[in-house]
């Protein structure tokens, strides 16, 4: 509130209205508008659903579709380790010597038999000769003779024997060696088997880790090219953040109201002190 005064006289106060000043602080016109259609772009990408690719698995490659089938397989070693073992059960039975004999073990009885036949003729035709026929002589002659046929017979008995038994032993080794032998074969191809479904295995297991590595690449791709936009928006955004801010400042006044009786006032003072002024002195 404020007083004004009349020269050289009293004066009466004049009040007045004091006026009121709204200032608004903004960004440039063209920044702000600029920050409206990016937030207007973003919320209509934002209202528009994405489409996410699915997730996918690689299926089993045909190196490890191989793997499965021959897996199904199994004992494939079974039927030699089984032959290894009727082998050793046939060996533990004992050699079989009656399969070694010599089949013409007969002959060779009957040649010391023709042989020693031959030595009592001669010895009785010599008995004759000398007038001995019948002797003591003739007799322990003959003995001889015949202790020495039983004792080539059986000498060669006991030769074909023996060789039997050595052959049949010998099968029994052998019989033993291969069941041992065809057992461990079995062993082997069971090894050698689960070694090669392992190789299938392995490498169909890096292709199928390459043919998945393919798929989520696909889907690595297609999520970029779905969210793209989404970047672009940000991109944006980092843009307008970082740009120096440009503010327009606009000041709205109200200017102050007169008040009509302080103005007529006001005016009759300051004439009547300008007409006592004028007067002349003593009037």
């Amino acid at each position: 509130m404020s007083f004004i005064f009349g020269g050289g006289g009293g004066g009466a106060p004049a009040p007045t209205e004091s006026g009121s000043q709204m200032v608004t602080q903004r960004e440039a016109p063209e920044v702000e508008a600029r920050k409206l259609s990016l937030y207007d772009q973003a919320a209509k990408l934002a209202a528009a659903p994405v489409s996410l690719p699915s997730i996918q698995v690689a299926p089993a490659t045909a190196l490890e579709q191989q793997a499965f089938q021959q897996a199904g397989q199994i004992g494939v070693g079974a039927p030699t380790v089984a032959g290894g073992i009727s082998a050793i059960q046939a060996a533990q039975q004992g050699p079989q010597i009656s399969q070694f004999f010599n089949p013409y073990q007969q002959y060779v009885t009957q040649e010391i038999n023709r042989q020693a036949a031959l030595g009592q003729q001669n010895l009785a035709a010599q008995a004759i000769g000398a007038g001995a026929f019948g002797g003591g002589r003739q007799g322990v002659a003959q003995g001889e003779l015949e202790r020495a046929r039983l004792s080539q017979i059986g000498l060669a008995q006991q030769t074909g024997f023996n060789t039997a038994l050595q052959a049949a032993t010998q099968q029994q080794q052998l019989g033993l060696q291969a069941g041992q032998l065809l057992g461990a074969l079995g062993g082997q191809q069971q090894a050698m088997r689960v070694q090669d479904l392992n190789t299938l295995m392995g490498i169909g297991g890096v292709q199928r880790q390459i043919g998945q590595a393919g798929l989520e690449a696909a889907r690595q791709s297609q999520l970029q090219a779905q969210y793209e936009p989404y970047q672009r928006i940000e991109f944006l955004k980092g843009i307008m953040t970082n740009l120096p801010t440009t503010q327009s400042t606009i000041t709205a006044s109200t200017a102050p109201g007169t008040n009509p009786l302080a103005q007529a006032l006001g005016t009759g003072l300051g004439a009547y002190s300008a007409y006592q002024m004028t007067r002349p002195a003593g009037t």
